[in-house]
């Protein structure tokens, strides 16, 4: 007998992370240039449409199939292999589904404004099909090489988070930056950046509210008994409002003024930030883990602006990327054994075993991304 309970939560918090996708569009919106607005919007919903269809096709046998030497698994074209828990398999099938949709969606805003939109259909099959299935395989399948050797993200912040940033960061510098934002003197020397300002601030606040919101669902329908998801849910609430108040106030002293798109994005930062360790930190970590993210986002997003000249006009790459590895290091730094997950933290118990098996995913999952994407992208770009 199913649990009628959890099935019931697992499907509300996947209508969640479904919801996510109008945040994430909603904030890429808003943050951009109002022609380019429908094919924004239309390929946040096509990387959904197109994404769903091909993990549901080929992308989560590979991720939760019978593992193969922890590396990948079994194929199960369309799924026809029983994966039900306390719940029935087709609620697992559809959590997992409006997961991968999350983890293609990222990178779109990063290279907004200048890809085409065939190159970006190809982009969300193959990422839904080959990228985020194997990693995920590592981390989330039990059987998976990393999940086997104790690495721990709790709701992606590798897994997806720090995968679709760096994709993110990849995309921008294959596709360049748009025109009119760097200018170059004879010598190809950029000697000013230019800011495009997006249209819309109102409607990036209401894609961060939105994607606030849904991240109750992204974080915690997975959580096994009603102590965990509390914590997460805290967990949830403390670290993006940290994050918010620090970005806040360090761009108030900075700029003598406080930074409101700075500001949308450092709640995301701290959301993606405590994914990883939302039901391994106590309250501590979890403000520990905002304000973090609250430097980081603006010092991040300002660095590969300024200083690489890499265009980002969201911000994905300082939001996901680096507080995706982020995150993912704080587990190893400050889980509490105490929490539900019941991790050794190295500032909580001494241990450094934790730390070096997340370094480790980290390192992989950023090598093996870089590189698939990296020859996905130059083939397109040829």
């Amino acid at each position: 007998m199913y649990s009628a309970i959890d099935t019931i939560w697992v499907l509300l918090g996947a209508a969640l992370v479904f919801f996510m996708q109008a945040g994430f569009a909603m904030v890429e919106t808003g943050f951009t240039r109002a022609k380019n607005a429908g094919n924004i919007v239309l390929k946040n919903l096509m990387d959904f449409a197109i994404g769903s269809l091909v993990f549901y096709i080929i992308g989560f046998g590979l991720m939760f199939g019978d593992s193969a030497g922890g590396i990948i698994g079994k194929p199960d074209l369309f799924i026809r292999n029983d994966y039900s828990a306390s719940y029935p398999s087709a609620a697992f099938v559809i959590f997992q589904m409006v997961f991968c949709g999350t983890s293609a969606t990222i990178a779109s805003g990063a290279m907004a404004e200048r890809t085409k939109f065939f190159s970006y259909v190809i982009y969300s099959a193959i990422i839904s099909a080959f990228i985020y299935p194997l990693t995920g395989h590592w981390v989330w399948n039990d059987g998976g090489w990393l999940a086997q050797m104790g690495f721990y993200d709790y709701a992606g912040s590798t897994a997806i988070h720090m995968v679709g940033g760096l994709t993110a960061l990849i995309g921008a510098i294959m596709v360049g930056p748009r025109i009119g934002k760097y200018e170059r003197d004879e010598k190809g020397k950029v000697i000013k950046v230019n800011a495009i300002m997006g249209h819309s601030i109102p409607l990036g606040a209401l894609g961060a509210f939105i994607l606030w919101f849904g991240w109750y669902g992204f974080n915690g329908a997975a959580a096994t008994s009603v102590s965990e998801l509390a914590t997460i849910f805290l967990n949830t609430t403390i670290a993006p409002a940290v994050a918010t108040c620090t970005t806040l106030i360090f761009t108030w002293i900075k700029n003598k003024k406080p930074d409101v798109s700075m500001c949308i994005n450092a709640c995301l930062a701290g959301l993606v930030g405590v994914t990883a360790g939302c039901a391994a930190l106590d309250a501590i970590g979890a403000t520990v883990v905002g304000l973090v993210s609250g430097f980081l986002v603006v010092l991040v997003i300002e660095f590969i602006d300024l200083k690489l000249h890499i265009d980002d006009p969201v911000g994905a790459v300082g939001v996901h990327l680096a507080n995706g590895i982020w995150g993912t290091i704080a587990v190893g730094l400050l889980a509490n054994p105490n929490a539900p997950a019941g991790l050794k933290g190295l500032f909580y118990t001494g241990d450094w075993y934790q730390l070096g098996i997340q370094t480790l995913g980290i390192v992989t999952v950023c090598a093996y991304t870089a590189l698939l994407m990296t020859l996905f992208f130059f083939i397109i770009k040829k």
